[in-house]
């Protein structure tokens, strides 16, 4: 498994699409940035040597800045890793 360095967060992507055959069912729901966080990192040392831990937490869904991260592939699921800075909110 994947494990974030510094304020990095790693987040499986919901599926929005379901493909039969050629065809492409999308969910009336779509799932957009929304993703469920699968690991954090520890958090990040402030220029003043400060030390800022994660606030976020394994197994919350939580929704993502667009067009931030890093996309990553592996064993079919879909990933992104992505600074704290970039989650706008989480969903409880």
């Amino acid at each position: 498994m994947i494990k974030p360095l510094n304020d990095n967060i790693l987040l499986e992507k919901l599926p929005s699409e379901k493909k039969v055959g050629s065809i492409i069912l999308t969910k009336e729901e779509k799932a957009g940035n929304v993703a469920t966080i699968v690991a954090v990192g520890p958090g990040k040392t402030l220029e003043s040597g400060k030390f800022v831990p994660t606030t976020l937490k394994e197994g919350q869904r939580a929704i993502y800045r667009e067009y931030s991260g890093t996309d990553y592939e592996e064993d079919g699921h879909k990933y992104i890793l992505i600074k704290e800075e970039d989650i706008l909110a989480v969903i409880e």
